[in-house]
């Protein structure tokens, strides 16, 4: 299973590291706050919302180079219009991995 890496920002960065810090610091700020906005909407069903938050998520989920992980994201997003949810556990697993990695940094 795909893991969350910083390829993608230090190829954007070109090796300068306080870009690198301040995407980072970005993602730790942003992150926590989107993914609890998520599971409060999810939690209430509702899925339109919820869907919003995904779609926020989805572009950090890219930066943090999920390729997969982005393609399934971009699938919930859709399905969470349509009341579709079957695809929540492996979204969550993308989040939980994330929050793990950013807690880290």
């Amino acid at each position: 299973m795909e893991q969350p890496n910083l390829n993608y920002i230090k190829e954007l960065s070109g090796g300068d590291l306080e870009f690198e810090k301040s995407i980072i610091s970005v993602l730790k700020k942003e992150f926590p706050i989107e993914y609890s906005l998520f599971n409060e909407n999810f939690e209430n069903k509702n899925y339109t919302e919820a869907a919003n938050n995904v779609h926020k998520i989805k572009h950090k989920i890219s930066i943090l180079g999920f390729k997969k992980g982005l393609e399934l994201t971009s699938t919930f997003e859709k399905d969470l219009k349509k009341q579709d949810i079957k695809l929540y556990p492996n979204f969550v697993k993308i989040l939980n991995k994330i929050h793990v990695y950013l807690k880290v940094e």
